[in-house]
């Protein structure tokens, strides 16, 4: 299967609206060249990164995944978001509980992760999050060209250059993210 890569502002019924308001931001405020995010409609059963790779071909080492974690310290939710290489996870345990300064923290439940960030399930992505996320951002993924990650909605994918992940909104990149 070959995916057809177009413009993302070019195919706005493929993003989730958080998604879009955000590329949308980033062009008029200049924060970034959104012309190089590019939008891939797929099939929505293969929003699955491993079902996607094996479907159309594509390195896993060119897959990016984007999870949310929260944790509480004195009663107060700390939130945020990890992106990794699909060939790796989150040092969830170690590294974000360390970031977030966290006892403990875990993926935000499915619902509250969908309800909180308007996007569909298995279809997260760093672009859009609510502003006051921190994005953390493998340093890995910086070293990619590209990367594929979600769009917001199950039935498309985002292409973008790997170095413009660690340039969304509050995302930074971190050394020994991923495991």
């Amino acid at each position: 299967m070959r995916l057809d890569w177009v413009p993302a502002l070019s195919r706005p019924d493929l993003l989730a609206a958080p998604v879009r308001s955000a590329l949308e931001g980033m062009q008029s405020g200049g924060r970034a060249d959104v012309s190089a995010l590019e939008v891939a409609e797929i099939d929505p059963d293969l929003a699955d990164t491993a079902a996607l790779v094996e479907a159309t071909g594509l390195d896993m080492q060119d897959m990016a995944n984007c999870i949310v974690i929260a944790g509480a310290r004195a009663g107060q939710e700390r939130v945020c978001a990890a992106v990794v290489l699909g060939t790796t996870r989150a040092d969830v345990n170690r590294t974000v509980r360390t970031i977030l300064d966290v006892r403990k923290c875990s993926f935000m439940p499915m619902d509250d992760a969908v309800g909180r960030t308007g996007m569909e399930y298995g279809g997260i992505t760093p672009v859009g999050l609510p502003e006051d996320w921190p994005v953390l951002v493998d340093a890995a993924v910086l070293g990619r060209a590209s990367v594929v990650i979600g769009s917001g909605v199950r039935r498309s994918k985002l292409r973008l250059p790997g170095v413009l992940v660690a340039r969304l909104p509050g995302a930074r990149s971190v050394e020994g993210l991923a495991l």
